[in-house]
């Protein structure tokens, strides 16, 4: 009996598919991965210095290259270029939205001792909506291939309107529709409720404004989300690149947060170079028939990760090099 069994367990572990083994593998890493992070890396109600934020921003920036390393031999070249790629683009993306992030923060005056709780809460939010998100965008695109065609020119011109305009500084979390809607349908409560999202006055609940901001937080990554996913569908249409790159990214904005909130500024041509990564592949994903008679796939998508690098690596790098000449 036992042989037996021995036998069927081994038989489904061999029937299981290539990608099966990744999402498996991820799920582990997943796990382990917060619970260092949360567990040796973070502090309750304590503030993130830089030192901290670079180690847990080194940490997870690692994590996913073991992951990228990881599919290269399960599953191909082509498959790991693809995610790299689509993570890249994310975590790119990621930076360009720290400044909102600063705005939300000082707008509600958040004490910064409840930065990090804020950020993981509201960032955990962001990533189950953004899952529900991609699941209904390859849902479509897979039932609705022309659809695709809808998202390149979507990108397209949201990178035209990106480059020539700075929507970060138009955006006042007061007049956030989020934050307009709790206040119709919530008792919200001027305070911070020393570190508490539910307080109670007379035995009835009062909402303080940490469950405003991180309601806010996820919302607005939501609406980040679609820029962000139709570029990485723009890349590959496969969930599990898309899935994996997203989470991996924004589970690293929380330190990315930290160890960038000074200098975010600095970086002013890199909404510039995210705006031409989003151009080129809203042109690539409308011209992707006539591209595939000229170009392979796997062609196509080491050209996207040099596009990609060389756009934002140009963008980051012309900035610091602009703050400096105008410091002089």
């Amino acid at each position: 009996m036992l042989l037996k069994l021995t036998y069927i367990c081994s038989t489904q572990i061999v029937l299981m598919t290539s990608h099966q083994i990744v999402y498996i593998v991820f799920g582990f890493a997943l796990i382990l991965a917060l619970v260092f992070d949360l567990g040796l890396l973070s502090k309750k109600n304590s503030v993130v210095t830089i030192k901290q934020a670079l180690l847990q921003t080194l940490f997870w920036v690692l994590l996913a290259l073991a992951f990228f390393t990881f599919l290269l031999f399960q599953e191909n070249q082509k498959f790991a270029l693809e995610y790299l790629s689509a993570y890249l683009m994310e975590w790119s993306l990621s930076i360009d939205n720290i400044f909102v992030f600063i705005l939300i923060f000082n707008a509600f005056k958040v004490k910064e001792n409840n930065y990090g709780r804020v950020l993981l809460i509201g960032i955990l939010m962001a990533i189950v909506l953004r899952v529900i998100f991609i699941t209904l965008g390859v849902e479509l695109v897979e039932r609705f291939h022309w659809i695709l065609y809808c998202f390149g020119a979507f990108l397209v011109y949201t990178g035209i309107k990106m480059f020539n305009e700075d929507e970060e500084k138009e955006f006042d979390p007061h007049q956030n529709k989020v934050y307009k809607f709790l206040k119709k349908i919530l008792p919200l409560h001027p305070t911070d409720g020393n570190g508490k999202f539910i307080i109670y006055e007379n035995r009835k609940p009062q909402y303080t404004i940490l469950f405003v901001v991180v309601a806010i937080l996820a919302t607005v990554d939501l609406v980040f989300a679609l820029d962000s996913i139709p570029a990485v569908m723009g890349i590959s249409q496969d969930r599990l690149v898309i899935y994996t790159s997203n989470t991996f990214a924004v589970l690293g904005l929380r330190s990315l947060f930290f160890l960038l909130r000074g200098a975010v500024n600095k970086f002013k041509y890199l909404q510039h170079g995210i705006a031409i990564v989003l151009v080129v592949i809203g042109l690539k994903m409308l011209a992707e028939k006539f591209i595939d008679q000229f170009v392979t796939k796997n062609e196509q998508v080491v050209y996207s990760l040099l596009a990609i690098i060389i756009c934002i690596g140009g963008s980051v790098l012309y900035s610091i090099f602009d703050t400096k000449k105008n410091k002089k």
